[in-house]
């Protein structure tokens, strides 16, 4: 166990399991470590890095769990420890050295949409909290903000880092109508009494721990997985015919997306690789019909990544109700006239919400399609000559194409990155259109299911402050605009307990704040703890 010196913090560096990504990311990782150095010592104190640079592997990152094992047992269990992320990373190469450390620890995220640092931090903090472990958070531009100094400070000093909570309040269903509390109640009875099942295919993705909810949990929701191999999915695939293929890509075409394809499949969409996305789409339906499944949600990463292209527009297309139809084996239309909705990267968190937002607003007359996305970045601008906090929701391709500004018209498909996507495969991207939306998050808390909702709003800006968001973080995927109501950039990252944040549209003259009450009435029926986040 290595000796440390007075007043010496330990810096862990938790990374991807993608050597690619890792190699990307580490000169951020180099920049925001010298800056939080230069933090702590002015207050006196030092770092020592508990992960080397790796001359082989080109990145200090640790990048395997069993590495984040042998490097916890040389830390002292007492000593103060900073997990500093820039990235993305996963959460399971430091947990376990995390659950058995005795001395405080912060996790510290770089305020950059670059690459993915906050989503990274938001994840692992939604996994502790969800493993029962003590810890503070914080988050900087450049570490040199009154607001780091200071908690900071406090930190080095003992104390656990709190944060503004002010905005939240315990949901109750006062002041919620009679037919309100009943249209909450009775489907949340519906769900209880006939019970649906969660197609899973290959469960937990990306080290995502906060991700995986317990059977005896989801079970009292009425809601029961199958658990599925991603295996027997690209099998499924082998058997989908060209025609079929071309017929899914021909509605599309039809409804007027558009595709990037070039000729060079290493790094540009090729239409080979949108008709193998295409056979993902029917392959996936028709398991879905085979078991039974109300909702499924594909990891697509270690394994399936390998094999074939990624599954984004698959992801984003069975999320959207007026999608291209799938006929199983007897000429049955599968799913007809909805979506079957789709928890991107198996968060099953998202699947509950998703499955239920979507099937609640069709029963209030609402457009149900929703979609999970990471929570990238954000900055102030200023909107209808106001200055607001304006978010970037941005996901891999999972959202619907319902959501763009003139839907399936405004989405085209681009090939996903090569440095996390050998096999290609494009995206359905969009720009989410202005209007209300009521956004949540399902998380574990204590062993028991929580709900955070909130309102909020979808902003359209120009064009040129769109492509400046998009080249800041990634150009290829679906964008959202987003302002919440009465909950500040702090009190967000604070108080949110995931990568993840769960959006749906409220259209027409339909009151956002209604529709989020009876939302909540709904969850709460189902015995989740709810709060309300500036509502």
């Amino acid at each position: 166990m290595t000796r440390l010196e007075s007043k010496q913090v330990v810096i862990v560096r938790s990374g991807d399991l993608r050597p690619s990504a890792n190699l990307d990311c580490w000169p951020m990782q180099e920049t925001m470590e010298k800056k939080l150095d230069e933090a702590l010592a002015k207050f006196g104190w030092t770092s020592w890095k508990a992960y080397d640079f790796n001359s082989d592997k080109g990145h200090g990152f640790v990048d395997y769990q069993y590495v984040g094992m042998e490097m916890f047992r040389k830390i002292n269990k007492d000593a103060y420890l900073i997990v500093a992320i820039s990235t993305w990373q996963y959460s399971h190469h430091v947990l376990a050295g995390l659950l058995s450390h005795r001395g405080p620890i912060l996790i510290v995220a770089n305020w950059d949409g670059t690459y993915p640092g906050l989503v990274g931090a938001l994840n692992l903090t939604g996994s502790l909290t969800k493993a029962e472990k003590a810890y503070s958070f914080l988050w900087s531009v450049d570490f040199e903000d009154t607001f780091f100094l200071q908690r900071l400070e406090k930190w080095l000093t003992g104390e656990a880092i709190k944060h503004d909570y002010s905005h939240v309040s315990a949901f109750t269903d006062v002041g919620l109508s009679v037919k309100d509390k009943g249209l909450a109640s009775s489907f949340a009875e519906k769900l209880l009494e006939e019970k649906v099942i969660f197609g899973v295919f290959d469960e937990g993705c990306m080290g995502m721990f906060n991700a995986i909810v317990p059977d005896a949990l989801i079970h009292c929701l009425g809601i029961y997985k199958e658990r599925l191999s991603q295996s027997t999915l690209y099998a499924k695939m082998l058997e989908i015919t060209d025609v079929e293929a071309n017929a899914v890509l021909d509605w599309m075409l039809n409804k007027g997306m558009r595709f990037d394809w070039g000729d060079d499949p290493i790094n540009q969409l090729t239409k080979e690789q949108t008709l193998i996305q295409c056979k993902m789409y029917i392959a996936a339906l028709r398991l879905a019909d085979e078991f039974g499944c109300a909702a499924i949600g594909i990891q697509y990463q270690q394994g399936l990544k390998e094999l074939t292209p990624a599954s984004d527009l698959v992801e984003g297309l069975l999320n959207n109700t007026d999608r291209p139809p799938v006929k199983n084996a007897e000429g049955k239309i599968l799913y007809e006239g909805e979506a079957l909705p789709h928890f991107n990267e198996v968060d099953e968190c998202a699947g509950i919400d998703g499955y239920i937002t979507y099937h609640l607003w069709r029963e209030l007359g609402l457009n149900g399609d929703n979609t999970l996305h990471d929570i990238r970045y954000g900055e102030y601008i200023e909107v209808d000559g106001r200055e607001e906090f304006v978010w970037v929701f941005l996901i891999s391709g999972a959202a619907p194409a319902s959501h763009f500004i003139d839907g399936y018209k405004g989405a085209d498909s681009i090939r996903q990155p090569p440095m996390f996507f050998k096999k290609g495969g494009g995206t359905l991207r969009g720009v989410s259109r202005p209007g209300k939306i009521v956004w949540s998050r399902v998380y574990i808390e204590n062993n028991e299911l929580h709900c955070d909702i909130g309102t909020g709003k979808v902003v359209e800006l120009s064009k040129e402050e769109t492509e400046r968001r998009w080249k800041l973080t990634n150009p290829e995927w679906p964008i959202m605009h987003a302002v919440l109501d009465n909950v500040s950039r702090n009190q967000m990252m604070a108080k949110h307990k995931a990568n993840h944040i769960q959006v749906v549209y409220v259209d027409g003259d339909y009151d956002v704040e209604r529709a989020a009450r009876i939302k909540a009435a709904t969850f709460d029926k189902l015995g989740v703890k709810v709060n309300f986040c500036g509502v």
